[in-house]
């Protein structure tokens, strides 16, 4: 019987190919983690969350995002493509596609740009109501214009609130108008004063039942703004200040205004004595007030006058019903 003999440069060839094989192994398999790594990193960077499945729907890959959304993820419909879905009061849109054995999952935030659409919706619809309304109540304001001078003593009170409500919806079809074109500046120079004294009038005009103490600037300084649109910026704050105070339990009320120049920045202070806010969430979102009869629009316009100035409105102390607004 013959017997295989291996001789001793045979087996130096051997060893070589093996420590060949395996270094080659090797880089391989440091290749594969890198490449697993680099996959993980991408998939970790997307800014949506990201499921990757097995064929058997057992979970191979996911980003942080996902594992935040796993509530979500055991909701979806694995087997329905593209779809939006609602869940904890966010809007998602989800995808999904298939490579091979694996299928991938991503769902996206779009709860702003949903909110940014139903804005857009509700303000081309308020826009046209505004629209349909500006005629008959001017009719009805001149028309009351006539009347008070031909109405007798007694009924003038009556007369001074139709004028008074007519302000309010002639306010909020202003508003209404305005949100929907954009608020664009018109700078001039001004004096403080001007502007106070129309505020005065504004509040007086606007009415209310209770003792109002109004504790406004003494000292007068230019301002270069928009008369017209910081008129609205400030009777915006005093008029929920108003109607703040008329819904307290007490008999009287006060607002303030403090004003200081800081940073060529024209700070102003608005206090006033009346019921806290309700509904902080929904400051400055359009369409959500934060009292029972606005319609959330005062604040977002006020906000969007005061970046037209370079400035911006806040809520400094909700406690003591202070708001800032700062104006260029």
């Amino acid at each position: 019987m013959s017997q295989n003999i291996i001789t001793q440069e045979e087996l130096s060839l051997l060893i070589e190919q093996t420590y060949k094989v395996e270094k080659e192994f090797t880089e391989l398999k440091s290749s594969y983690a890198h490449l697993q790594d680099t996959v993980e990193r991408v998939v970790e960077f997307l800014p949506n969350a990201i499921w990757i499945l097995h064929d058997d729907n057992k979970m191979f890959l996911q980003n942080s995002k996902a594992r935040e959304l796993y509530s979500l993820y055991e909701n979806l419909e694995i087997k329905i493509e593209d779809y939006e879905i609602s869940f904890e009061d966010k809007s998602y849109l989800v995808k999904s596609s298939t490579y091979k054995d694996k299928k991938m999952l991503s769902a996206t935030d779009i709860t702003e740009q949903k909110r940014k659409e139903n804005l857009a919706t509700m303000g081309q619809m308020a826009a046209h109501l505004a629209h349909e309304i500006r005629n008959p109540i001017g009719s009805i304001s001149l028309l009351n214009s006539t009347l008070s001078k031909r109405v007798i003593p007694e009924n003038i009170p009556i007369v001074e609130e139709i004028q008074k409500s007519v302000f309010k919806i002639e306010r909020i079809i202003k508003a209404t108008l305005m949100f929907s074109s954009g608020v664009k500046a018109n700078k001039k120079s001004f004096s403080w004063q001007k502007l106070q004294e129309s505020l005065v009038l504004s509040c007086g005009y606007y009415g209310y039942s209770k003792e109002i103490k109004f504790d406004f600037l003494v000292n007068d300084f230019q301002i270069n703004g928009d008369f017209d649109l910081l008129e609205i910026l400030f009777t915006n704050f005093l008029f929920n200040a108003i109607d703040a105070i008329e819904l307290d339990e007490e008999d009287t009320g006060n607002i303030k205004i403090s004003y200081i120049y800081d940073n060529d920045l024209h700070k102003f202070y608005i206090y006033d004595s009346g019921v806290a806010i309700e509904n902080k969430d929904n400051l400055f979102q359009a369409f959500k007030s934060t009292k029972v009869k606005g319609n959330g629009l005062g604040l977002v316009l006020s906000r969007q006058i005061a970046q037209a100035h370079d400035g911006g409105v806040e809520l400094l102390d909700d406690e003591k019903k202070c708001f800032g607004i700062y104006i260029a």
